[in-house]
């Protein structure tokens, strides 16, 4: 607990910020105008005042990250199954303004402190596996885990960052908080991905985002043919990481012949 709460002041002094949780319900509003602006919807935020309100009343993860007295970040879980063990992590954003600040990963990390506090060492949630930049935050920063691919997971999504006419396809991670491999990696020290025997690299596009803006027809083809080689390579193996230049690392882990 005390590699946790420490890892967490490194990052937060680092990143320029203090984290904390909310509850007071003027601040919980204004997390919700944070999100919506980190969304691209103020008339439409993905999470409610209400609703966080609700969650931090029923014990659950709601924080948010400072500035000084500017909210610029936000973080939201809730318990999972088995509620004792398992944290889902709903919604994590910085705002624009703090890019390149790692603020996110202090938010992260606070996260995690809060949670083996109380005796909770799996975290888990979803990002989409077309994003670049998310993919290496939590496969290769933060030491997470792919769990499961999920296609089409949220149905259409209509904000300022998805595509309301392309799948929400999402892969859901996990992160073992006590692990020594998450320790090392909140500590700054991430394992590396490299090649392996059996195994075989996905591609995916360097800034989806962009691509969403300047050609969705290209990037929803995106969608299809990464969504067919990760379903494809997981029915007889695992992904192993994600590499910023060669993407995802699918390992076969199919019984060779000749074994059982």
């Amino acid at each position: 607990m005390t590699e946790a709460w420490g890892a967490y002041e490194r990052a937060a002094a680092a990143a320029r910020i203090t984290v904390r949780e909310l509850d007071d319900i003027r601040e919980l509003q204004r997390a919700e105008q944070v999100l919506a602006g980190i969304w691209g919807v103020p008339e439409n935020p993905p999470l409610g005042s209400e609703l966080m309100r609700a969650m931090r009343k029923a014990e659950g993860y709601v924080a948010g990250a400072f500035e000084g007295d500017e909210m610029v970040g936000v973080c939201v879980g809730f318990h999972s199954v088995p509620a004792a063990r398992t944290m889902h992590s709903h919604i994590a954003g910085v705002v624009p303004a703090m890019a390149g600040r790692h603020a996110g990963i202090a938010l992260k990390l606070h996260q995690r402190a809060w949670c083996l506090e109380r005796g909770i060492t799996l975290m888990e949630w979803t990002y989409d596996p077309l994003v670049a930049r998310n993919a290496h935050f939590n496969l290769a920063k933060l030491g997470a885990h792919s769990a499961e691919y999920l296609p089409d997971f949220y149905g259409s999504m209509a904000d300022g960052i998805n595509d309301a006419e392309d799948a929400s396809d999402r892969i859901l991670v996990h992160w073992r908080l006590d692990s020594p491999e998450v320790a090392a990696a909140c500590d700054g020290r991430p394992a590396e991905v490299t090649d392996v025997a059996g195994g075989s690299w996905v591609e995916i596009p360097r800034d989806i985002e962009a691509l969403r803006i300047t050609d969705p027809a290209q990037a929803r083809e995106w969608r299809t043919k990464v969504r067919e080689q990760l379903l494809s390579g997981l029915e007889t193996g695992r992904l192993a990481g994600f590499h910023r230049d060669k993407g995802y690392l699918l390992v076969d882990t199919s019984p060779t012949e000749g074994t059982e």
